[in-house]
């Protein structure tokens, strides 16, 4: 069989596999209005489970900024039916795990479990979002443990800066406020108002379950009406600030601060575009080209040329409408401004020539691949479940978004780079090191 034949059988594979797959996709919407969706893939012998909350520090008001994630810590701390430690054992004990994690739009609570271990992942997961009992001695503690991890993310500078930046981009709308809070806002969290902001937006019309791995969906269906059906009804138009859109004008600002740090920092970005955008394809690809992998464009020449860094990339985060677009570089503290430089010649450059065609099309490939890839993990199928339906209110097939892909053009790379990378519109973020630190290997 010659190479082109294979090639052409592995892609007819890989094509009949995916389609098959995304085939076994059902929806249902419970009577109380929670949206249950899953996807069979029956070759594995897991499942991934996640309760959806369509609530995050977006939500939020300066005095609350952080309260969805201090109940995505709470819910683990009791409910009802269990205590911490039974909590802790429900899922472990059947060699699964279970986690939360909390984002500017959504909070999702996820369970994996083997597949004969549905009804007791189903169990909990509702038992932990819909009667924790939020023991007022657990809140107090728990202040301490948020305030610890937000210590670590300051001692974690390529991660704290794109708070700082997204500060500097979004400004007073709640999508520049930190997903953690401040060491204020957390501080001042009591009982009351975790129990009022949870009857706010734990709400059925607000809530998805989806499960993804080896499952039967009217399983799932039988399974979740009879643990959510007391959930109650709400109204997405009075449960906080979800619809805050208004958004300043982003300008050209630089925020330097010194820290106990070694290596200095550099974010830079803007407003960008909203995942439901026409534009949001081209986006990608072009931000796959500029920063993503050791392909792109500022790895080869930041690091490979120069060698000024060993952390260089860009960055697309989209969310329901809009979203922040950028470029993060480490670095010594003597080569800022030329990383800065660098990084400005990279953009300007797309802005003003157009892409190879070579190029363009191994971007693509890339960007399809690394899709593809990420299809194999079952937690990855969930995530792209859940959110999916709470952005699009369905499953956006792969062999849509692969062809979207493909449809993005050189005209299309440069026009969306004409509109983005404009200097007059971005905020830099500079971590210099204070000078307090210094490397002593024995």
């Amino acid at each position: 069989m010659s190479q082109k034949t294979k090639l052409k059988s592995f892609n007819q594979l890989h094509s009949y596999s995916f389609n098959k797959t995304e085939s076994t996709y059902k929806k249902t919407t419970l009577p109380n209005g929670i949206r249950v969706i899953s996807e069979a893939i029956p070759h594995v012998r897991s499942l991934s489970l996640g309760f959806w909350i369509e609530t995050g520090s977006r939500n939020e008001d300066t005095a609350k900024n952080g309260i969805s994630h201090f109940i995505e810590h709470m819910v683990f701390k009791g409910t009802k039916k269990r205590g911490v430690k039974e909590i802790a054992q429900s899922v472990e004990s059947v060699g699964g795990y279970l986690n939360a994690f909390t984002s500017k739009e959504h909070t999702c609570f996820f369970a994996r479990v083997l597949d004969e271990h549905l009804e007791l992942a189903m169990d909990v997961l509702a038992d932990i979002t819909l009667s924790p009992t939020f023991p007022e001695k657990e809140v107090l503690k728990e202040k301490n443990v948020v305030l610890e991890e937000l210590k670590q993310a300051e001692d974690d500078p390529d991660d704290i800066i794109h708070d700082y930046l997204e500060k500097a981009i979004f400004k007073t709308n709640p999508l520049g406020m930190p997903v953690i809070g401040t060491a204020e806002s957390i501080s001042s969290f009591h009982r009351k108002d975790l129990v009022d902001y949870k009857s706010r937006q734990y709400t059925s019309d607000r809530m998805v379950v989806a499960a993804a791995g080896n499952i039967n969906h009217e399983s799932v269906v039988e399974i979740a009406e009879r643990y959510l059906k007391n959930v109650q009804s709400g109204s997405k138009s009075t449960a906080g600030n979800s619809t805050n859109t208004t958004l300043e004008e982003p300008n050209c600002v630089l925020n330097e601060y010194f820290k106990p740090i070694q290596q200095a920092h550099i974010c830079l970005g803007t407003v960008g575009h909203g995942i439901k955008s026409e534009k949001r394809f081209a986006l990608q690809v072009l931000n796959t080209l500029l920063g993503e992998g050791m392909s792109s464009r500022l790895f080869q020449n930041i690091r490979e040329k120069y060698g000024f860094a060993y952390s260089v990339y860009s960055f697309n985060n989209m969310m329901r409408d809009t979203g922040s677009a950028g470029v993060y570089v480490g670095t010594d503290d003597s080569h800022v401004r030329q990383c800065i430089d660098l990084v400005w010649k990279e953009l300007n450059a797309l802005r003003k020539h157009t892409v190879a065609k070579h190029e363009l099309e191994r971007t693509k490939a890339q960007l399809k691949g690394s899709l593809m890839l990420g299809m194999e993990n079952i937690p990855n199928r969930m995530i792209r479940l859940g959110s999916s339906e709470l952005y699009f209110g369905k499953l956006i097939s792969l062999d849509s978004i692969i062809a979207n892909i493909d449809a993005v053009t050189r005209d299309d790379i440069r026009e969306i780079a004409e509109d983005l990378f404009n200097e007059n519109r971005y905020a830099t973020v500079i971590f210099h090191p204070d000078g307090s630190q210094t490397v002593n290997f024995k």
